[in-house]
């Protein structure tokens, strides 16, 4: 489904997804120099022909894309776009040495860091094939070498004739920039996966690399960050555009509050280790998802002092 966010420049793309909530939207700025914010999925070229024909608009006619953040959902396309047109490609920065990680020293990585916190057998094996099959997966639909301008936080960046600044906002992803601009009368956010409405990105960070420690201080850093941008519409990759910046930022402290706190709880009536508190915290959703919010939030509980562990043969042991 496609939906025209308003009357002006910036037209959403939006593309049913098998996971909640069930969409991924990028952004068409039109102009005399086309911009293509994030790029959605993989798909085929038929369907971002198709959404981009809605607004008279072809994937040859795309001179720029604009990333926020390197996930599968938000860079998917660049291939596709890349292969129809010679587009100027921005991304953030930090990208750049991220991808020219090994696949398999990650992999070990999370090992350690999985194995560590009591993870073994077949949920140990996915964990780190996930960690492997997402760098090489990502890596080659946004190599660095098809990147032209590498974006730094704080940069005010010309895109197309728009003039970006860049917001660094880690936490759901650690390279994660959101692009605040002037345009059609308005100051814009393009967001990418912060500022949603109504639900709270996941804290993913760098998954279950060696920065899942920090990755609950650096989302509430984001926040602290975001609750800073003067800005009059957001446009997310997720949930619909509004106005609503203040209080999406005040709900998103609140649940990761909330994460805390139930970790907490849940230590304190007998629940002791990660795989067992992933677990419950997922509930009806894949778990897989989780462990990593979840190895993340008990790392900041101990750093902050809310938590104690102590290891075992067979895992990590929590308590209050």
């Amino acid at each position: 489904m496609n939906q025209r966010s308003r009357e002006g420049p910036i037209h959403r793309l939006e593309f049913d997804v098998e996971w909640p909530p069930g969409h991924i939207a990028c952004y068409l700025v039109d102009g005399p120099e086309p911009v293509l914010v994030d790029a959605a999925m993989p798909q085929s070229d038929d369907a971002l022909e198709a959404a981009l024909s809605e607004h008279s608009r072809s994937l040859a006619e795309i001179d720029h894309v604009l990333i926020t953040h390197p996930h599968v959902d938000h860079i998917g396309g660049v291939p596709n776009v890349l292969g129809a047109t010679g587009a100027t490609v921005y991304a953030p920065a930090s990208v750049r040495g991220r991808f020219k990680r090994a696949s398999d020293a990650l992999g070990e990585r999370v090992r350690r860091n999985c194995v560590d916190a009591g993870f073994s057998g077949e949920r140990l094996e996915t964990l780190v094939e996930m960690a492997v099959r997402s760098l090489d997966r990502n890596a080659e639909l946004l190599p660095p070498e098809a990147v032209d301008v590498w974006i730094e936080p704080g940069d005010s960046t010309s895109v197309g004739g728009i003039t970006v600044d860049a917001v660094h906002l880690p936490g759901h992803q650690a390279d994660h920039l959101s692009y605040p601009a002037e345009l059609g009368g308005e100051r814009a956010l393009f967001a990418g996966d912060m500022g949603i409405l109504p639900f709270r990105p996941v804290v993913v960070h760098d998954g279950l690399d060696d920065g899942y420690r920090d990755a609950f201080a650096a989302f509430y850093t984001a926040l602290e960050r975001l609750a800073e941008v003067d800005v009059d519409r957001v446009y997310p990759g997720h949930g619909p555009v509004h106005s609503d910046l203040a209080d999406v930022v005040d709900h998103h402290r609140s649940s990761l509050d909330h994460r805390l706190d139930r970790l907490v709880d849940l230590v304190a009536d007998g629940v002791e280790t990660a795989p067992s508190l992933a677990r419950t915290v997922a509930g009806e959703y894949d778990v897989n998802y989780l462990i990593p919010e979840t190895m993340s939030a008990l790392a900041h509980l101990e750093a902050t002092g809310r938590l104690e562990s102590n290891s075992t043969d067979e895992s990590r042991r929590y308590h209050t």
